[in-house]
């Protein structure tokens, strides 16, 4: 399993998603942000992930075109995701913001769609809008973001199309054990985000110890158990070395001693929102 880079997951309709990608969470429009998608495609990346919030979905229209062209392959061979927002959940809103996405990004269809955040009374409407996408194949794969286990169970009792993927924020300090299991029990591919937790794991000295004996970097090694824990992950990252550095991470494997010891360090500990709190 997860042998190299470009290796797939088959997601329960049959789409094929990278185990491995790169986000672009907090990266401002501008050649920061052009280049880092450029040397994750040059270095053999083929999962982008953003989001209308972030801003930057022109930036990464552009970096796409001008990767693509560089590494000499085609659109087909990408998996691009981006996200509808809280402001826009609704039915005719989401299809609008779809467009919107679409049109800043310069693209014919998205792999990949995401409801943002399950915000009460609003992300149905939204599922319901995707479903319709996802029919007239502007969209290849539909999913949510940050949704718990109640949130899909809700969301499946009157769905036509349960999600593909729940993209949540997922580190060795916050395993969502539930969450996890719920989504391999009902054919839901689980992704992470903030796989790195932001860096606050870079001094932890069990990942350390589990590192030098691997002799790999802390952050190859969360990312490493991330993908034999079964989770498509996409860290950020701007510096071409360091987009090298975390894709690196395919020529060795976590024994089942120490990916023990990493689940361990769980503390259901949040960087980012709590889903079932949301107040924006």
């Amino acid at each position: 399993m997860n042998k190299s880079l470009q290796q797939t997951t088959t997601l329960h309709n049959g789409v094929e998603m990278p185990w491995f990608g790169i986000g672009v969470f907090k990266v401002e429009e501008g050649p920061e942000l052009v280049n880092a998608i450029k040397f994750a495609i040059k270095h053999g990346y083929r999962s982008i992930d953003t989001a209308a919030i972030y801003g930057n979905e022109a930036g990464v229209g552009q970096a796409i075109k001008e990767g693509m062209e560089e590494a000499g392959i085609s659109r087909e061979e990408l998996f691009i995701t981006s996200k509808v927002w809280n402001s826009d959940l609704g039915y005719e809103s989401t299809i609008q913001a779809f467009e919107t996405s679409l049109n800043k990004l310069g693209l014919d269809y998205l792999d990949l769609y995401l409801i943002h955040w399950p915000v009460e009374g609003k992300y149905k409407l939204a599922w319901r809008a995707l479903e319709t996408l996802y029919k007239e194949g502007k969209v290849k794969a539909i999913g949510v973001s940050n949704f718990q286990v109640h949130h899909l169970q809700e969301l499946m009792k009157d769905a036509d199309i349960k999600p593909m993927i729940n993209q949540v924020e997922y580190h060795p300090r916050l395993t969502q054990m539930e969450v996890k299991t719920f989504c391999q029990s009902n054919g839901i591919q689980l992704e992470a985000w903030s796989p790195l937790m932001q860096g606050q794991l870079l001094d932890q000295p069990i990942l350390s110890d589990i590192a030098k004996k691997y002799n790999k970097t802390v952050p190859q090694i969360i990312l490493r158990w991330d993908l034999q824990n079964g989770v498509v992950t996409i860290p950020k990252s701007t510096k071409e070395h360091r987009i090298v550095e975390n894709a690196n991470i395919f020529d060795f494997e976590l024994s089942k001693e120490d990916m023990e010891r990493i689940d361990d360090l769980n503390q259901n500990h949040r960087v980012g929102p709590d889903p079932d709190n949301i107040d924006f």
